[in-house]
């Protein structure tokens, strides 16, 4: 089967099947061997893995997974894509297509079936507005991961890297922290896609904590706390929680928290470390048990 790293090779799949891109599913393909190879390389992906793509596309990457790896399972939401990657990946016997939507899919029991429930590698070359729901739904439903590798646009990939009180972090960029270590491994100019994207792209490297870094007692309170305290950035940290629909609390006990953590009152959430919040966040969950 040609290589269709190759753009001559994806243009004559892409006509032979009148394909036309859907806007809808931000459909940008890779046209650069070099960057396939690179994506390989930094995922570390050898004969003994399992590896779960999302968005194959056309197969582009999904080619070079099936001669790395053990067996890949590729998830695609674009059902005019079936008939594409039955045709191009058809020299493999170690892939399975799997046409739904990756937020609906039981990859616990995909890892289960596959790979003994041992931890899965995942690779992905996202499209924009549905990278940051994705990640945060493999990492919250705590499936089995070692590692996910994922192209997305490089501006996403800066906010999971950076730590406070720059303009970039926020609750992405504490959650990635908080169950991975983000490492960017390539940054990848539009014309390595077709078709070209407007910005530029990155592929990052998130390697899962063995243990979480920071000692909380509710992740999920965390959570709350955090994306409370960046809805309204302009706003203090008191402010955002006491405007929190889901945060039940006096204006009081948020104060009396804050203080407790040691920083100003006016303070704002982006200057708080991940350690910061895990810390306000088992001050408040002590004083809400206390009060109920």
């Amino acid at each position: 089967m040609a290589t269709l790293g190759i753009p001559q090779n994806t243009i004559e799949v892409l006509q032979k099947y009148n394909f036309n891109f859907q806007k809808k599913f931000g459909q940008n393909f890779l046209i650069d061997t070099h960057v396939l190879e690179k994506i390989i390389e930094e995922s570390g992906i050898t004969k003994d893995d399992f590896v779960l793509e999302i968005g194959p596309g056309i197969g582009t990457m999904t080619q070079y997974l099936c001669e790395n790896a053990r067996e890949v399972a590729a998830v695609e939401i674009d059902k005019n894509l079936i008939p594409i990657l039955a045709d191009t990946l058809s020299a493999y016997d170690n892939v399975e297509v799997i046409n739904d939507d990756i937020l609906k899919v039981d990859i616990n029991k995909l890892a289960e079936e596959k790979n003994g429930g041992k931890p899965i590698k995942v690779v992905a070359n996202l499209p924009y507005y549905i990278t940051t729901p994705i990640i945060m739904g493999l990492f919250e439903s705590h499936v089995p991961i070692d590692s996910i590798t994922i192209m997305v646009q490089k501006e996403v990939a800066d906010r999971m890297q950076v730590g406070p009180g720059t303009k970039d972090y926020g609750a992405l960029s504490l959650a990635v922290q908080y169950y991975a270590k983000p490492e960017i491994v390539a940054i990848v100019p539009p014309n390595c896609f077709m078709p070209r994207p407007n910005v530029g792209s990155a592929v990052i490297r998130l390697t899962r904590h063995k243990e979480v870094p920071v000692q909380v007692n509710d992740e999920k309170l965390m959570f709350k706390i955090i994306r409370a305290s960046f809805n309204q950035r302009r706003k203090t940290l008191a402010n955002g929680l006491n405007n929190a629909p889901d945060i039940h609390l006096s204006k009081e006990v948020i104060q009396e928290s804050i203080e407790e953590l040691g920083v100003p009152v006016n303070i704002r959430g982006e200057a708080l470390t991940l350690q910061q919040f895990a810390q306000l966040s088992n001050i408040i969950g002590s004083k809400i048990k206390f009060d109920s």
